[in-house]
C-alpha cells in the first residue's frame, strides 16, 4: 500500500481523572525529523515514544504534542508547615529585639510575603507517573499514529491514481511522436538534396547515402522510446508491488527524464517537440508529487 508522508491523527486515553490528548502531524522529509512537545511528568517516557512513532511512520517531518487534563485541581508543589513556623518565629523574634511592633495586621501581611519566600518554605514534590499512566499514554500515543497511518494510506493512494494517469500520458505523448517522426526524416532528406543541388559542385552519390544514413541515424529516436517505456513499466510495477516506494519512485522518474530530454534534443520537427514538451510537463508533476509519498 503507498502512503503519503503528509497526514494528521489524534489519539486520547483515560486515566483515572486526566484525559491525555495526542495529536501528530507529518510533512514529507527526506530521513524522519521528529519533534515533541511533552508536559514535564511525561520526559520520563520521550525515549518510548519516539521509538514507538520511528516504527510506525518510518519517514517525514512530524510534530507530536502530548497534552493532559485533569478534572480535579492538583499540583505538585506544597507549603512546609514546620518551615515556615520555624521561620515565622525567628522573624517575629529578631523583630522584637530591634524594637519593631509585630502585632499589627500589616506586619502579618508583610511577613506572609517575606516568609513564602525563604528557602525550602514552598516545596515541589519530583513527579513520577505510574505504570497504568505511563500504559495510557503509550496508547494515546499508538491511536494517534495509527489514525495518522490511515489518513497516509488514503492520500497515498489518491497521490498513485494522479502519478499513474500522469505515466499513461506520457506514453500517450511519446506514441503520437512516430508519425511526425517518419515525416521528419523524409523531410531532412529532401532538404539535405534540395540544398545540395543549389551547389555549383559535383557530388558523390555513393558518399552521399552513406553520410546521409550516418546523420539520419543519430536523429533516430527508436532507443530512447524503448528505454522511455521500460521506465514507465517499471514505474508502475514498483508502484503496485512496494510499500514505500517513494525514493525509488523519485529515481526512475530522474531516468524518463534523460530519455525524454534525449528524445527533445534529437526531435528536430516542432510538433515533435510540443509534444517533447507536454512529456516534460507531466514528469515534473511526477517528480514534485513523488516526494509526498513514503
Amino acid at each position: 500500500m503507498v502512503k503519503s508522508m503528509t497526514g494528521f491523527g489524534k489519539g486520547e486515553a483515560a486515566f483515572q481523572n486526566k484525559k491525555i490528548s495526542v495529536e501528530i502531524r507529518s510533512l514529507n522529509s527526506k530521513q524522519l525529523d521528529l519533534a515533541l512537545r511533552l508536559p514535564s511528568i511525561y520526559r520520563q517516557a520521550e525515549y518510548e515514544i519516539r521509538t514507538l512513532v520511528a516504527k510506525a511512520l518510518q519517514r517525514g517531518k512530524v510534530d507530536l504534542f502530548v497534552s493532559v487534563e485533569a478534572q480535579a485541581a492538583e499540583t505538585s508543589a506544597h507549603i512546609n508547615r514546620e518551615v515556615f513556623a520555624a521561620y515565622a518565629q525567628q522573624l517575629r523574634e529578631t523583630a522584637r529585639a530591634a524594637g519593631l511592633t509585630t502585632d499589627t495586621p500589616e506586619w502579618d501581611a508583610v511577613a506572609t510575603q517575606v516568609l513564602m519566600r525563604l528557602p525550602d518554605v514552598v516545596a515541589t514534590e519530583t513527579e513520577v507517573i505510574s505504570d497504568e499512566e505511563h500504559e495510557a499514554l503509550l496508547a494515546a500515543v499508538e491511536s494517534a499514529a495509527a489514525h495518522l497511518d490511515a489518513f497516509r494510506e488514503q492520500e497515498g493512494a489518491t497521490l498513485i491514481a494522479d502519478l499513474l494517469r500522469r505515466v499513461d500520458l506520457i506514453e500517450e505523448y511519446k506514441n503520437q511522436v512516430e508519425p511526425f517522426e517518419k515525416a521528419r526524416t523524409e523531410n531532412i532528406r529532401a532538404r539535405i538534396l534540395d540544398n545540395l543541388a543549389k551547389l555549383p559542385v559535383d557530388v558523390d552519390r555513393n558518399r552521399l547515402e552513406q553520410e546521409m544514413i550516418f546523420y539520419l541515424e543519430k536523429l533516430d529516436i527508436t532507443e530512447e522510446k524503448v528505454r522511455l517505456t521500460n521506465h514507465c513499466r517499471y514505474f508502475r510495477e514498483v508502484a503496485a508491488s512496494e510499500e514505500a516506494p517513494g525514493r525509488k519512485l523519485g529515481f526512475i522518474a530522474q531516468e524518463m527524464g534523460r530519455e525524454i530530454n534525449t528524445l527533445g534534443s534529437k526531435s528536430n520537427e516542432s510538433n515533435m517537440q510540443i509534444l517533447v514538451v507536454k512529456m516534460k510537463d507531466e514528469l515534473e508533476k511526477i517528480k514534485e508529487q513523488v516526494l509526498n509519498l513514503l
